[in-house]
């Protein structure tokens, strides 16, 4: 490496992380740059499939490593402790990694620090070990005809109270939600939607909150107690303290604050992308999905190389597409949206809705793979004139 060698730090190896990280490696390729990506696990974990693994279904083994070989990308194990945003450097289990430009792309998890009895007693599906465990758990669990109670009437939520519920018959599995399952879908969309709700025998607890989480139950905000052998976690979100905790410029939740081109306000060398950053658009505040998520990997990969090479650029642009939910492995629901992710009138249900689901769970991978060859379009919308006006 060079004194002139244009550092590049990602911080972390999710959708996002991984997919800035590639691209960057191809469109710099020509350039005195160097890209290190950080992440704590070796294994790139499929988050849009971890409900998945908790009802013990074997996924494919993902290592970051063999993703990135031939990209040129230096893959650091371990975890980002602090930033030093003056110095420019991060602190990786005890070692200062300098860079010139940083790109955090540190997701979020569930929050499971507001209600009591979370953190000690339920399950969620952060973490790839977990949902292993929680998995097994399950099995013994079915063959006595226990219960399970899933916290959250989310897209997670829904896809692993269903997921669970098909292929454990024998359990009782109680959806808890404090509004209604798929709230944000059309009302043809969300019939089908109960529907397989009811199919698969999943009781419903909806516009209650849970007050507390013991071993062996759920107490809901009115007193209620409902009985559950294991809970799962999947509301609320939780990201990082890192970047706060450096003096980056973050909104109440933890996000940084970003201009139109995806850099801190407060720290220009500082990209954000996916979860960590508090995008907004002309119709609104992006939420964070993969969906949204690589599209700001994309732009953001794009941006380094334009400005490395003196071009201008654009203000980053989206807008959601569809809302892909799977109803177990045999049926699924597609609501397509507007671009601030309200329903339009079309939607796919059965067979052609578990098609495109599994097309739109499986995509990343093969796209990162592809990536080290060719620019990937990863962006279904831009969202129109939603998009247009400056924010």
């Amino acid at each position: 490496m060079t004194a002139t060698t244009h550092r590049i730090v990602v911080l972390g190896a999710g959708y996002t992380g991984m997919l800035v990280a590639i691209r960057l490696a191809r469109r710099t390729r020509k350039l005195d740059v160097s890209i290190t990506l950080v992440n704590p696990s070796a294994r790139f974990t499929e988050r849009l499939r971890m409900h998945q693994i908790a009802t013990g279904q074997e996924l494919a083994h993902h290592d970051i490593r063999e993703i990135l070989d031939g990209t040129g990308v230096d893959f650091v194990q371990g975890w980002a402790t602090a930033i030093d945003p003056t110095a420019q450097n991060v602190s990786v289990d005890g070692d200062e990694l300098a860079y010139d430009e940083l790109i955090y792309a540190l997701g979020s998890t569930a929050e499971t620090t507001l209600v009591p009895g979370v953190a000690e007693h339920a399950f969620t599906l952060d973490d790839p070990r977990l949902a292993h465990e929680f998995a097994g758990k399950l099995s013994a669990l079915a063959a006595r005809g226990g219960s399970v109670a899933v916290c959250g009437g989310g897209l997670t939520g829904i896809e692993a109270a269903t997921e669970i519920a098909e292929s454990h018959p024998g359990l009782r599995v109680t959806l808890i939600s404090s509004g209604e399952p798929g709230a944000m879908m059309g009302d043809k969309a969300r019939t089908h939607l109960r529907k397989a709700l009811d199919r698969l025998g999943i009781v419903r607890e909806i516009g209650v909150r849970v007050a507390e989480a013991r071993p062996d139950a759920v107490e809901l905000a009115d007193g209620t107690v409902i009985g559950a052998d294991l809970t799962l976690w999947t509301t609320g979100v939780r990201v990082s303290p890192l970047a706060t905790e450096a003096g980056i410029e973050t909104d109440a939740r933890g996000l940084i604050v970003v201009d139109p081109t995806l850099k801190s306000v407060s720290h220009p060398m500082i990209h954000a992308v996916g979860d960590a950053a508090a995008v907004r658009q002309a119709w609104g505040q992006v939420h964070g999905t993969c969906q949204s998520g690589l599209p700001t990997a994309a732009y953001t990969a794009d941006v380094i190389a334009a400005e490395l090479r003196g071009k201008t650029v654009r203000p980053f642009r989206f807008g959601y597409f569809h809302q892909p939910v799977s109803l177990g492995r045999r049926d699924a629901v597609i609501q397509f949206t507007r671009a601030d992710d309200s329903p339009r009138r079309l939607y796919l249900t059965g067979w052609a809705a578990r098609t495109y689901k599994e097309l739109v769970s499986g995509s990343p991978v093969p796209t990162f793979k592809a990536s080290k060859k060719m620019t990937m379009n990863v962006q279904l919308s831009k969202g129109g004139r939603a998009t247009r006006a400056t924010v």
